[in-house]
């Protein structure tokens, strides 16, 4: 019998299997394109940005929240936040950036259950775009 994982390990393996499917989900022949500056690479050279930290549970894996970006944007620029604001309410409207913000705020529990879950859903979804 394999040995159960722990919350930690369900976390890192959500964040992988998640940071996948954004990376992929609007990659044309496997390129995407960052979202901040407009680079396009390879999914795999790119990185999954979080508009709100990653700390912040209630939009960790939100498919908002989370968009591709190169490394010089995502790491060297700190998530190039402002532009990310500005771009995230120009493709889903006007007040998405302050909506993210409210709801980082608010306090999320997951049990690890539902993070199993959800990796269950990410990884069908990421089957389907391969």
């Amino acid at each position: 019998m394999p040995k159960k994982k722990t919350r930690s390990q369900v976390v890192k393996l959500l964040d992988k299997v998640f940071s996948e499917y954004i990376r992929r989900r609007l990659a044309k022949n496997e390129i995407a394109e960052c979202f901040t500056c407009g680079k396009k690479d390879h999914w795999k050279k790119l990185q999954c940005g979080h508009f709100q930290s990653r700390k912040h549970y209630a939009t960790r894996w939100d498919e908002i929240n989370c968009q591709v970006q190169c490394s010089a944007c995502n790491v060297f620029r700190y998530g190039e936040q402002f532009i990310f604001g500005q771009k995230l309410d120009a493709k889903y409207g006007e007040g998405t950036a302050e909506g993210l913000h409210i709801k980082a705020k608010n306090l999320t529990k997951l049990s690890t259950k539902d993070l199993e879950l959800l990796i269950i859903h990410y990884k069908d979804l990421t089957n389907t775009l391969k």
